[in-house]
């Protein structure tokens, strides 16, 4: 154990993940998986208990992938006690609950962060984890805005940690056999991509100065994000709608699964333009303060494209699902969601299908189901050094970016060019959105420069 400790130690310094070879862990499997042994336990602390905390509970209870809970933190009092109560007599230990995830990141038994806060902490509170030493599997979008993607980049790099994003349909079988089938020529060329996302949210209040409820750190909850008085109906999901001070819109909150598919399919890295058409178009007097219904549009190297229909309150389903993605190619066809995959010819013959096992959710709140168990599964085994990731943070980055760059041209009115060699912008006034302001004393320790 106290080797064990010591080479945590060193891997949070940056000593140890140096000295390895590179398989997208900072060093090779077959190393780690010598220091800390491939059977030891896993401790793990749930930072963030809201919808999507019970999506986590199949994979830490199941007692053949040997994981303990140590601590349960939310800064609502009563999201962590509801955590414990539906844990309650299927964990061998008892959790302890806490409000500030500093103190979790200083206990050094904690192994990995599962981050399932609000997108304004989701990159801040990864990269602390790693300061610490601990690996973190971080919801998506893994980042508020682009520099925050190249900073987690940077700091996996540093720190050596497994950093898994939530973009669980990469550990789905069925979604594997279908993108590989893609790559394997299957439909030709492949040229084009639609992903969708279709739902029926309704309306919500009108934000208004209130007293913070009760049990709430609502300073805790902005965290990194400029600091503000308490609005009515915030702090519960509502802040994804409230402008950009904690969420990325419907864009940032689905369209990144969908585009995480897209990009896969084409093996896109980054686009050289974006143009989009976006505005609110329900409920228009009510509280929502961003679009809710998008098209979007990105041209790739080799006139490849992934285009963006999202309508977040028109349950519509133009495809015939919910969610999913089309990949257009020049002999033929793929439909892909969550159910499953159906492989076309050019003359709309279908020539294989297979259906997923999966139960994981579509568009319902939380979602949760046996894709994101596959996929915490591979972050417990790449951190074990028994699997290489399925989805390496720089993977989850680039398709998170995508979200952010359709958001900046809402934002600004603007089509604009970006370079396809690191995704950034080439238009002065829409790259003054790759940033954010932080709260005072939340800024990050590391720092990217630019020519």
């Amino acid at each position: 154990m106290e080797n064990r400790r010591s080479f945590i130690k060193k891997a949070a310094t940056g000593a140890v993940a140096a000295s390895f070879g590179s398989v997208g862990l900072g060093f090779s499997a077959k190393g780690y998986s010598r220091i800390i042994g491939a059977n030891d336990r896993i401790n793990v602390a749930l930072m963030g208990c809201g919808r999507r905390v019970g999506a986590y509970y199949d994979a830490i209870t199941d007692a053949n992938n040997k994981v303990d809970l140590l601590y349960i933190c939310d800064v609502m009092q009563k999201q962590r006690e509801k955590v414990a109560r539906q844990l309650k007599g299927k964990l061998a230990n008892n959790p302890e609950l806490v409000t500030d995830i500093r103190k979790v990141f200083e206990d050094k038994k904690v192994d990995a962060i599962f981050n399932a806060t609000p997108d304004h902490w989701h990159a801040p509170g990864t990269w602390m984890a790693l300061e610490s030493g601990k690996h973190v599997f971080v919801e998506k979008p893994c980042s508020h805005n682009p520099y925050e993607n190249e900073l987690l980049v940077a700091y996996q790099k540093k720190y050596g940690r497994v950093v898994q994003m939530g973009n669980q349909q990469r550990s789905d079988p069925v979604s594997i056999e279908a993108v590989s089938q893609i790559h394997n020529g299957a439909i030709g060329e492949p040229y084009k991509a639609v992903a969708f996302y279709s739902n029926t949210r309704g309306k919500v209040p009108v934000p208004e100065k209130a007293p913070v409820p009760e049990g709430l750190d609502w300073d805790l909850f902005q965290g990194p994000s400029p600091h503000t008085d308490y609005m009515h109906d915030t702090w519960d999901y509502n802040w994804h709608w409230y402008g950009w001070n904690w969420g990325t819109a419907e864009t940032g909150n689905n369209a990144a699964h969908e585009f995480d598919i897209a990009r896969w399919a084409l093996k896109g890295e980054f686009p050289e333009r974006v143009s989009v058409e976006a505005t609110k178009r329900h409920f228009i007097d009510d509280g929502w303060t961003m679009y809710d219904t998008m098209d979007a549009t990105f041209i790739f190297p080799g006139n490849k494209i992934i285009k963006w229909d999202g309508k977040s309150r028109n349950g519509y389903q133009t495809y015939g699902s919910g969610r999913g993605t089309i990949i257009y190619g020049t002999e033929g066809t793929v439909f892909i969601n969550r159910n499953g995959y159906k492989l076309y010819d050019r003359k709309h013959t279908l020539i294989n299908e297979s259906a997923s096992d999966s139960d994981e959710a579509g568009i319902a709140l939380g979602g949760g189901g046996s894709m994101t168990t596959r996929h915490i599964v591979n972050f417990f085994d790449a951190i074990r050094g028994k699997a290489s990731q399925r989805s390496p943070i720089d993977e989850g980055a680039k398709s998170t970016l995508l979200c952010h760059l359709a958001n900046i041209s809402y934002r600004t009115g603007k089509s604009f060019n970006i370079n396809p060699e690191n995704g950034h912008i080439q238009d002065k006034d829409a790259m003054k959105l790759w940033k954010r302001d932080y709260e005072p004393g939340w800024e990050p320790g590391l720092q990217i420069s630019y020519k």
